[in-house]
């Protein structure tokens, strides 16, 4: 028997499928009145409804899994606490910095990040990388749509174009002598890698070529110190997507490669990167990720500073510009039902060559022997579509001097921004550092009152105190799906968003993906007061 909120979310879900199921309507049109399904290009008819067995992980308490079944009788998997906790926590990474190999100190503590899945598989990637030979951490979100391929292709590539970019001339020339050599490259980068992170290792060597062609033309600039980090971060955005829409209209002889280079071009992804140097922080965002500071006042109090703006529709600015970058005849059209063209709601995006090609370019790649379908490529031009490119990768690059009242950083996609505003999730941040930092308290040394009582209990049972989250983006997640229209946490509401089956989930809530980087507030102050070092870091008493 299923609870009442599961049982309402469940059957809500079900007449709506069987009414577009039955008017033959797009799976992707239809759930943008629910929820933010970015692409339209990728439009297909909701697949017949799949079940599949539970399955035991071996251990004493049967494993949390995906449900994918839309019969009534098989939905009664209802998740214990224990089993709510094992789903939310599966995707936690979290690191010390002092654990990464930096050549100077920095102002971030450390990070914590985690990645909920709502499409199968999931679209979102992240990544967090040390510039081994220019200094400073990157902490990246990308969140792709159509489709994985794009988001994992710039994750794994566009933290090599930045620390390229910010290369010294003498560092670019050791590196192409050790190609020539056929020696050895210098490190450049130090990764931590996040669960389930992978690479894709049959093409690397062609991202490599593409690479060192990138720092040969750097090389030809003639810069001693590399490029600025605005300019760094704004080519690098640039050149990457220039290279993923190249690869794939040059003649490619491996199949895996050609396959894979088409379905990155094809499919698309934003991006948010966020880098760290001492107490200089820049963020480039380009798309509808987002990344927000936690600022704690001279009071006491706490507020948000916004680093980014979202690129989309209800950006004035953004409109402003698609109407400056193309003919007065199309002012009406290429903003439609809230999307670019009516198909895409995010402005700007790497990959999606749909609407930065011509039409004829498209036909000629599309017409080399590529079996489309296999590939999950949809072949489709918008209406209206004259005067490509309509979608660009360039970012906007936000600076920001950290002062010592900045206490985090948070990345996310817009997964988490759908359903909880800025300030929000500020407040979650601090009341999660609270707790984890402050005893529960003790009802034995207190007035046992009714009242009291009853008061704890609630708050057991809605913030899980028995077993507290460690990680702030796993307590963003259990809030961002578990909030009800109160505002409050309800414990069977998050059980039954964890349960929805798979071709169910993303009509109730998008992929979220989440990393918040804290700041040591004395290294940074010690920084201002210009100190010649900055002092060790020490665990914050929270």
């Amino acid at each position: 028997m299923c609870t009442t909120v599961s049982c309402w979310v469940f059957n809500s879900a079900r007449n709506s499928i069987a009414t577009v199921q039955g008017s033959r309507r797009f799976y992707s049109r239809w759930i943008s009145s629910r929820t933010k399904s970015k692409c339209r290009f990728f439009s297909q008819a909701l697949p017949p409804p799949r079940i599949m067995p539970p399955r035991s992980s071996g251990f004493g308490t049967p494993k949390a899994y995906r449900h994918t079944s839309t019969e009534e009788d098989d939905f009664h998997l209802q998740l214990s606490p224990a089993q709510v906790n094992e789903v939310l926590r599966a995707g936690e990474s979290a690191l010390k910095i002092l654990d990464l190999d930096r050549r100077a100190p920095n102002a971030v503590l450390r990070f914590e990040s985690n990645q909920l899945a709502a499409n199968s598989p999931v679209e979102d990637r992240r990544g967090v990388a040390a510039c081994l030979q220019t200094g400073g951490l990157m902490f990246g979100i990308f969140d792709g749509h159509g489709g994985h391929a794009c988001a994992q292709a710039v994750s794994e590539r566009l933290f090599y174009y930045v620390a390229v970019s910010l290369m010294s001339h003498q560092t670019l020339e050791q590196m192409e002598a050790a190609m020539e050599s056929m020696k050895p490259l210098l490190p450049i980068l130090q990764w931590h890698k996040h669960p389930g992170a992978s690479i894709y290792k049959d093409v690397t060597s062609v991202h490599l070529d593409h690479l060192r062609v990138y720092w040969q033309e750097l090389l030809d600039l003639h810069m001693e110190a590399g490029l600025g980090m605005e300019e760094a971060l704004t080519y690098s955005f640039r050149r990457l997507d220039s290279d993923i829409s190249l690869e794939i209209q040059a003649p490619l002889e491996d199949e895996v490669t050609r396959n894979l280079s088409l379905q990155v071009a094809f499919s698309g992804a934003t991006a948010c990167l966020a880098h760290v140097e001492g107490v200089h922080l820049h963020v480039a965002n380009t798309g509808d990720c987002r990344a927000i500071l936690g600022v704690q006042e001279d009071s006491g109090g706490w507020s948000c500073v916004p680093l980014t703006q979202d690129h989309n529709a209800w950006n004035q600015a953004e409109l402003s510009r698609l109407k400056r970058e193309h003919p007065e005849s199309e002012d009406r059209t290429i903003i439609m039902d809230d999307r670019l063209l009516g198909v895409l709601m995010p402005c700007r995006a790497f990959g999606d060559v749909q609407l930065k090609w011509s039409r004829e370019l498209q036909r000629s790649v599309l017409e080399r022997g590529f079996d489309t379908e296999a590939l999950n490529i949809y072949q489709f031009t918008p209406p209206h579509y004259y005067t490509p490119p309509y979608l660009t990768a360039e970012p906007e690059v936000t600076y920001h001097r950290l002062r010592p009242q900045d206490r985090f950083l948070v990345l996310a996609s817009d997964g988490l921004w759908d359903v909880l505003d800025n300030d929000a999730v500020v407040r979650l941040v601090v009341e999660h550092l609270t707790e984890a930092g402050c005893h529960q308290p003790d009802v034995a040394q207190r007035p046992t009152k009714l009242g009291l009582m009853q008061d704890l209990l609630l708050q057991r049972k809605a913030k899980g105190l028995h077993a507290a989250d460690h990680n702030a983006a796993t307590h963003l997640i259990r809030h961002a799906i578990g909030t009800n229209e109160y505002g409050e946490l309800e414990p069977e509401r998050l059980a039954a968003m964890l349960t929805l089956p798979e071709d169910l989930a993303r009509m109730y809530r998008d992929d979220i993906t989440i990393t918040v980087v804290y700041f040591d507030s004395d290294s940074i102050d010690a920084h201002h007061r210009g100190r010649q070092e900055l002092p060790a870091q020490r665990p914050r008493p929270w």
